[in-house]
């Protein structure tokens, strides 16, 4: 049991980073993890590697994020000789051996002592690389640098790690080299200064790999939720990417959400009368049980889609999440609008999002907004396939260009269908204003809301899954 306990820190560190990268790793898996490294051990790094992935790399993408974790947590390269300048023949190869072996504590005193019981004078001395490793993996855990969390941090904990080295000792042996003032002296102060310096930029570079590592899942949290809270409008073209998985894990989770809803209630409650009924033969003991089964429907929904310039941002990402969710709708039918209304349902079920997406844009969208010949248009074709289960969600802005707003089309969808959402990605305090026709449409609508966030597209698509449910 004595083993199991140093071997059981730098895995538990590890996992910390795994699952801050985005591997999903399970208490189960972190049990198997466990065993494995009590198998094969740390010093043999390509064969630790080879098992420790067969147990928490699930998925290509997974294995690759496994990669990059394991080569930086495991990176022990702060003390090679990236210069060329080693007096000793073997001084350009990283240290090798257990990296994560503790050190031999030394004498009593300020700082940690090295390998044998040496202070951090004697290893700089020596160039004891291995053991300066070790001291400062040893210095690090001592400092806690499994917290740092902001690039700002960086020098503060490098400053931990070195006083916890003893660094503060070697500056005053250092002074007291120069204080002597003999040629002998001050050449071995120089010497012992560019050691210092090496140790220096070791740390810093341990500190910044450390920084990445347990820094990461921190920032991308932070990240994703500054994201889902920011408008849409205002997203930067780099931020695209990282919203499209952040629209696919929402509604994946709202899909998984709806799905057991939809288990636990399918049962239904007992019927009494019909199972008493069923077990006549039985003299009435209830062999053979009868529920009563409540029929529960996918939502059917249609939405329509301002596309124009205005409101283009946050009409891809509706199309994006609804493209996601068409597993869970039984019935989506999807429209855009600028100047006129054109259905989209068959572009995004037969091509992948993104080119679905761009295709749709270069046929009706970036245009002025006419709403009340969009919704003509919509009247014209598709009124009839509206009925009292259907759900009509509107994205726009309701910014018609002083055209005529066709109120009237709008009352009958009100009658026709089961409710109508009206999404407006514009603040309240706009609505109204100049040409905006919103508050005309807006009795006509069940909910009326502003929508120009994930988290609002997430709340209103989940409205309508617990509705349906």
């Amino acid at each position: 049991m004595s083993d199991a306990a140093p071997a059981s820190e730098p895995l538990r560190r590890f996992l910390q980073v795994a699952r801050g990268a985005g591997l999903r790793v399970s208490a189960a898996e972190g049990i198997d993890a466990a065993r494995t490294v009590e198998i094969v051990g740390y010093h043999d790094r390509t064969i630790l590697k080879d098992a420790l992935g067969l147990v928490l790399a699930k998925t290509p993408d997974e294995k690759n994020l496994y990669d990059e974790a394991f080569e930086l947590f495991f990176k022990r390269d702060e003390f090679a000789d990236k210069g060329g300048s080693g007096e000793s023949g073997d001084t350009d190869a990283a240290p090798s051996g257990d990296p994560f072996a503790p050190p031999t504590a030394g004498p009593g005193g300020e700082g940690m002592g090295g390998s044998g019981g040496q202070s951090l004078g004697q290893l700089l001395a020596g160039d004891d690389r291995a053991a300066l490793a070790t001291a400062m993996e040893q210095a690090a855990r001592d400092a806690n640098i499994e917290t740092i969390r902001f690039f700002t941090q960086r020098n503060l904990y490098a400053r931990r790690i070195l006083d916890r080295m003893g660094l503060r000792q070697v500056e005053r042996e250092i002074d007291a080299m120069r204080q002597g003032g003999t040629p002998e002296s001050l050449s071995r102060a120089q010497f012992m200064e560019g050691r210092v310096e090496q140790l220096r930029d070791a740390v810093r570079d341990f500190v910044e790999r450390n920084l990445i590592l347990y820094a990461r899942g921190e920032t991308e949290k932070f990240r994703e939720e500054l994201l889902k809270s920011a408008r849409l409008s205002n997203l930067e073209r780099r931020d695209l990417d990282r919203m499209r998985v952040l629209v696919r894990q929402m509604a994946k989770r709202l899909a998984a959400r709806y799905a057991q809803t939809r288990r636990v209630r399918l049962r239904g409650v007992l019927d009494t009368r019909r199972t008493i009924r069923r077990n006549m033969g039985w003299d009435g003991v209830p062999f053979v049980t009868v529920w009563k089964q409540k029929r529960i429907e996918k939502p059917r929904v249609m939405v329509l889609c301002d596309v124009s310039g205005s409101v283009a941002a946050l009409s891809q990402f509706l199309l994006m999440f609804l493209y996601a969710l068409n597993e869970t709708m039984s019935d989506i039918r999807s429209f855009a609008f600028a100047g006129s209304l054109i259905e989209v349902s068959e572009i995004l079920e037969k091509e992948p999002v993104e080119e679905a997406i761009t295709k749709i844009m270069s046929l009706i969208g970036y245009g002025s907004s006419n709403y009340g010949n969009s919704f003509a248009d919509f009247a014209d074709g598709w009124m009839r396939y509206v009925t009292n289960k259907t759900t009509i969600l509107i994205l726009g802005d309701a910014r018609g260009n002083r055209t005529d707003p066709r109120t009237e089309i709008m009352n009958e969808l009100s009658l026709r269908s089961k409710r109508i959402i009206w999404m407006n990605p514009e603040y309240k305090s706009a609505w109204g204003t100049g040409d905006s026709d919103m508050y005309r449409y807006a009795p006509f609508c069940n909910v009326v809301t502003v929508c120009n966030t994930l988290r609002h597209l997430e709340r209103v698509i989940s409205d309508i899954l617990e509705d349906a449910a």
